[in-house]
């Protein structure tokens, strides 16, 4: 199972967020979990820096271990094929678009994505919810 999760490090999300993915990674991480950061500046320009900025914050800050990929565009034309998969037949409540800040999408072992949570879900609420051990 994995998790692709919009990222930002202005936002007001952002300690609890972290801190809670920080904490399923590590708990499940040896048996296959995998959660992939994706940095947007596409809602209040909530993450202004470079690449290398983003990195730095979240791995000295959070003490995060995750992937932190490039950032994207989540939403629009431009958006990232991996984000246009992932919304696909995963409905939010304005359509297809990724709202804001820390969208998770759990992805099963297959790559397909099984669910999608809306920003304000805790990551923690997600865990006996979903099966991230075979």
């Amino acid at each position: 199972m994995g998790f692709a999760s919009k990222m930002f490090a202005l936002s007001g999300m952002t300690n609890s967020n972290y801190t809670e993915l920080n904490q399923l990674y590590e708990k499940y991480r040896d048996q296959g979990l995998e959660i992939l950061a994706f940095p947007c500046n596409q809602f209040g320009e909530e993450e202004p820096g470079s690449n290398d900025q983003i990195v730095d914050f979240v791995c000295t800050r959070f003490k995060s271990d995750f992937p932190i990929f490039a950032k994207i565009e989540v939403n629009g034309g431009d958006a990232a094929p991996l984000h246009k998969f992932l919304k696909k037949g995963k409905w939010g409540i304005f359509g297809d678009d990724v709202q804001w800040n820390f969208a998770k999408f759990l992805v099963d072992k297959n790559g397909q994505p099984v669910h999608r949570y809306y920003p304000t879900t805790s990551p923690l609420t997600i865990e006996p919810k979903s099966n991230f051990i075979e």
